[in-house]
């Protein structure tokens, strides 16, 4: 391995603990839990690499540094989620880039996640249709074995059949990948929720459609969200062990 490429390592792991901290004393645990366990990954990489004695007895320490903060943070979590007080917040700011579906929802995806409910009053224009299946799409990619999607949503009382028709195409597409779509309408629907069968539960303020409209169709990021700009809102995660059920 060449030094270019091992100084490469050490900075791209550098970069992750750094965000680990950040998120650590922000106190979003699930994301910097993650964010921890990559870290170490990276530096452990590194350790692999290095012949100098005195810089692998530093990278050990540092290791093990972070292993024990990441336990902690592990056991404080499962602590908080098995008394039902588990919440985080998130506040994403005017503009803010890099918050697409894959990493606000990477942090709560796990291998245990067979079944979903999206409860969000405004899939019905062109857009937020797009984004719920940019949200589908993103759970068919993600490590986990989901086989259902409930959407609950408000029916578009002035659309021409775009709504429905959007839905069955979706619906017949996610029925391919082995995935059932049910769907519900309500007329009264206000609040918008997130719910995962593995106890996650994630209400954004501006349902699935926080992300501002591209200057133009050749903008950066038209087509990859992590460079789509955001509008303004919060994110809150809760953890129960009563999930809901049909």
């Amino acid at each position: 391995m060449t030094q270019n490429h091992l100084s490469g390592m050490e900075a791209s792991a550098v970069s992750v603990l750094k965000r680990a901290v950040e998120l650590d004393q922000s106190e979003r645990f699930q994301e910097s839990l993650i964010c921890y366990q990559e870290g170490i990954q990276l530096l452990m990489d590194v350790l692999k690499a290095v012949k100098d004695d005195s810089k692998r007895g530093h990278y050990r320490e540092k290791i093990k540094g972070y292993m024990d903060r990441a336990e902690q943070i592990k056991v404080h979590v499962n602590q908080m989620k098995e008394d039902g007080k588990y919440h985080e917040q998130i506040r994403i700011s005017e503009d803010a880039t890099g918050y697409s579906y894959e990493v606000l929802f990477k942090p709560y995806i796990s291998s245990a996640l067979t079944e979903v409910w999206v409860e969000d009053p405004y899939i019905r224009h062109t857009h937020q249709l797009y984004n719920f299946l940019r949200f589908c799409e993103m759970l068919l990619k993600a490590p986990c074995k989901v086989n259902k999607i409930h959407l609950l949503t408000s029916q578009d009382e002035a659309d021409s059949g775009q709504q429905s028709g959007a839905l069955a195409e979706l619906k017949e597409s996610l029925s391919a990948h082995g995935v059932t779509l049910d769907l519900q309408y309500s007329s009264t629907i206000h609040d918008r929720e997130i719910r995962f069968d593995n106890g996650w539960i994630i209400k954004i303020g501006r349902g699935l459609d926080y992300f501002k409209r591209p200057k133009g169709r050749f903008s950066v990021g038209y087509c990859d969200y992590d460079l789509r700009q955001c509008q303004e809102t919060t994110v809150d995660i809760f953890h129960t062990k009563h999930t809901k059920t049909l």
